[in-house]
C-alpha cells in the first residue's frame, strides 16, 4: 500500500523471486472482513457466512513463498498492471498473476477503491507518525433504485482506468528507489530498483477490469498492448473507442457475452490489425479467475453455471495464448512457451474467433 489516504493506492505485486528456506504461502483471503464482503456481493447470508466459509472456500493458500528474495541479476524485468471484475479483490487473480512472474514479468494486481471491489480500505489519516492508525473500509456500491447503472459503472470505469495510470507512477518510484509500504513487509523495495523495464509494459483485466484495461490505453501511452479477460464493455462510452489503437487480445469464455458486447470488440478490433480475440471453448465466466480453484465442499455447488473445461486446462490456454500475444507486442526472450507447446487436447480449446453462442443478459 503506497500513501495512507483514500487516493493512495493498494496492490499485490507478483514477482520472480530467488529460493528462500524459510517458505510461507499466504492465505489467498487475505482478512476476514473480505470474507464477509465476499459473501454480501455474491447474496449469502452474511450471518452464518462465517461458520460455513470454509464449505466454501476451503483453506485456500497462494502457492508462492511470501516476501521471497526478488531474483538476482541487472536485467529489467517486464511489468503487467491487473485489474479485478466487479466484486473481486487483489488476490482473486493470483494464478494467473504468479503464472505470469514465473515467465518473468512484474505483476502488479490492483485493488481498486472506486466501490467495484467487493471490499477494500485505506487509512483514515496521512500522517504516518500518528499511531495506530485508523482503517476506513470502503463497501461495495450497490446500483441503488432509480439510478441508472451506465452512470454510475462509467464513473467506476473512469477511476478505474485512473488508478491503473497511478500504479504506473509509483512503479517508476519503486524503481527510483523512492517508495514507502505503508504495510509491514519483510520483503525490501530497494531490491527493486533500476529492474523494470517501462519500454515494455501490458495492461491485464477481467470483466470490469477488462474494459478498464481498455479505458487505460487511451490514458496512458506506456502501456503497448492489452489482455481483455471476458471483458465487461457496458460500462465503456462509445467516445472512447477512437482513442483506443494499441493492439488487443480479447480471451473470452464461452458463455457470457452478448451479441452487442461482441459487436463492440469488434468495432475496437477494426482500428488494429494486430488485434485479435479467442474463446476458450468449455469456460465460463468465472472460470479466468481463481474460484475455477476453491477447494469448498460447497464451492462446486455454489459457484454457478460449472464449467466443463478443467480449470488447469482453461488456465494453461490463458496463460499460453496471453503470453504468445505479449511475446509478439514486447520485447521478451525467446523462451516464452507457444501455443504448440499445448496438448492437442487443450489447442482444441481455442477458438480463434469470437463466441459462437451467447447466454448473459448484461
Amino acid at each position: 500500500m503506497v500513501g495512507h489516504s483514500k487516493e493512495g493506492s493498494f496492490f499485490r505485486l507478483f514477482y520472480p523471486c530467488g529460493s528462500s528456506h524459510d517458505v510461507q504461502y499466504p492465505m489467498w483471503l487475505p482478512r476476514s472482513e473480505y470474507v464477509t464482503a465476499l459473501a454480501k456481493y455474491l447474496g449469502w447470508d452474511s450471518s452464518i457466512t462465517p461458520y460455513i466459509s470454509s464449505l466454501i472456500f476451503g483453506h485456500p493458500q497462494v502457492p508462492v513463498p511470501w516476501s521471497a528474495p526478488f531474483v538476482t541479476g541487472v536485467d529489467k524485468k517486464p511489468l503487467i498492471i491487473f485489474s479485478h471484475g466487479l466484486g473481486a479483490f487483489r488476490t482473486v487473480y493470483s494464478a494467473l498473476c504468479m503464472q505470469l512472474a514465473s515467465h518473468g514479468f512484474l505483476v502488479a494486481a490492483l485493488e481498486h477503491r472506486d466501490g467495484s471491489a467487493c471490499a477494500t480500505y485505506h487509512f483514515a489519516d496521512d500522517d504516518p507518525t500518528n499511531a495506530p492508525l485508523k482503517e476506513v473500509w470502503v463497501p461495495f456500491s450497490k446500483v441503488e433504485v432509480g439510478m441508472k447503472e451506465f452512470y454510475l459503472r462509467n464513473y467506476q470505469l473512469h477511476h478505474r482506468a485512473n488508478e491503473c495510470v497511478r500504479v504506473m507512477q509509483i512503479l517508476r518510484d519503486i524503481n527510483a528507489g523512492v517508495v514507502f509500504n505503508v504495510l509491514k513487509s519483510d520483503f525490501d523495495l530497494q531490491a527493486l530498483k533500476g529492474r523494470m523495464d517501462f519500454n515494455n509494459v501490458a495492461i491485464m483485466g477481467h470483466s470490469f477490469g477488462g474494459a478498464s484495461t481498455l479505458l487505460s490505453l487511451a490514458k496512458d501511452d506506456t502501456f503497448r498492448c492489452a489482455i481483455a479477460l471476458d471483458a465487461w464493455m457496458f460500462p465503456l462510452e462509445d467516445a472512447s473507442y477512437t482513442n483506443i489503437q494499441k493492439p488487443i487480445l480479447f480471451i473470452n469464455a464461452e458463455h457470457f457475452q452478448t451479441t452487442s458486447s461482441i459487436q463492440k470488440m469488434k468495432r475496437l478490433n477494426a482500428g488494429n490489425r494486430e488485434s485479435k480475440a479467442i474463446t476458450i471453448l468449455g469456460s465460463v465466466h468465472h472460470s479466468l479467475s481463481d474460484s475455477a480453484f476453491l477447494s469448498g465442499f460447497l464451492a462446486d455447488r455454489i459457484l454457478q453455471p460449472r464449467a466443463k473445461l478443467n480449470p488447469e486446462q482453461c488456465l494453461q490456454a490463458t496463460i499460453t495464448s496471453a503470453l504468445s500475444f505479449l511475446q509478439k507486442h514486447l520485447d521478451l526472450p525467446g523462451n516464452i512457451p507457444s501455443l504448440d507447446s499445448l496438448s492437442e487436447e487443450i489447442r482444441a480449446c481455442i477458438l480463434s474467433d469470437f463466441p459462437i453462442t451467447n447466454s448473459s443478459k448484461l
